[in-house]
């Protein structure tokens, strides 16, 4: 499908390059996004290049289920207060207090269970890329999840499919409500060159134009920029 390699053209020259994922100790911004602009690294795809810098990443991903990444930016800066962006740090922390530092992000009862399972399978990975079936074997890791985390994490060629990357995706009649992840994601990946740039790339211009124009209801029946 064409389209698809089109439209990914077509948001890179509007938007311009996303940087994602943000990193908090990363200086970098992105003014021309909506939301928060702190953290993030155009053009520079070489982050995470640390072992916590990767545990950052897994945490957002984690974090910022069924939320904001300003509500997660929240909750990170205060694991941060407490020197807890490393695996061994956040596992000695209080659980009452990961809780505390995670409230920002809502669900502070599931997503602290769910952070404490991936960080003890994340010390047990010892450095290695887990495999996706492995990250679907966690608590609290479904495919987004983990698709997020190996993509942004991992460098790894595996497209993430969004609630906004759906909602472009019925205006332009490549799915509908019924649709499976599963197969909406191979439908990008079998259009798309199996490079990790424009992976990374293209879901965050999908979430960036999404966030323009498809927010509020009714969505657009037809998009202006896109096919």
């Amino acid at each position: 499908m064409k389209d698809i390699l089109d439209n990914y053209h077509k948001l890179f020259d509007f938007y311009g390059p996303q940087g994602w994922w943000p990193l908090i100790s990363y200086e970098g911004v992105n003014p021309t996004k909506t939301g928060s602009i702190h953290g993030y690294h155009p053009n520079d795809y070489s982050l995470p290049n640390s072992r916590d810098e990767i545990f950052e990443v897994i945490l957002g991903a984690i974090l910022t289920q069924n939320t904001t990444w300003l509500s997660v930016e929240k909750a990170i800066h205060r694991l941060n207060e407490l020197n807890a962006i490393s695996p061994e740090a956040l596992l000695d922390l209080d659980i009452g207090i990961l809780k505390s530092c995670i409230k920002p992000a809502g669900f502070l009862n599931q997503k602290a269970e769910y952070i404490i399972g991936m960080t003890k399978y994340y010390i047990k990975l010892d450095n290695q890329i887990p495999t996706r079936d492995e990250l679907l074997k966690i608590k609290g890791i479904g495919n987004e999840t983990a698709d997020s985390i190996l993509l942004y994490a991992y460098k790894q060629p595996e497209f993430v499919i969004d609630t906004y990357t759906r909602r472009i995706c019925q205006t332009l009649n490549y799915c509908n409500e019924k649709t499976k992840y599963i197969e909406l994601k191979e439908l990008f990946q079998s259009n798309l060159p199996p490079e990790v740039p424009i992976y990374m790339e293209y879901h965050a211009l999908l979430v960036e134009h999404a966030k323009n124009h498809y927010t509020k209801k009714p969505y657009p029946t037809k998009d202006p920029l896109l096919k």
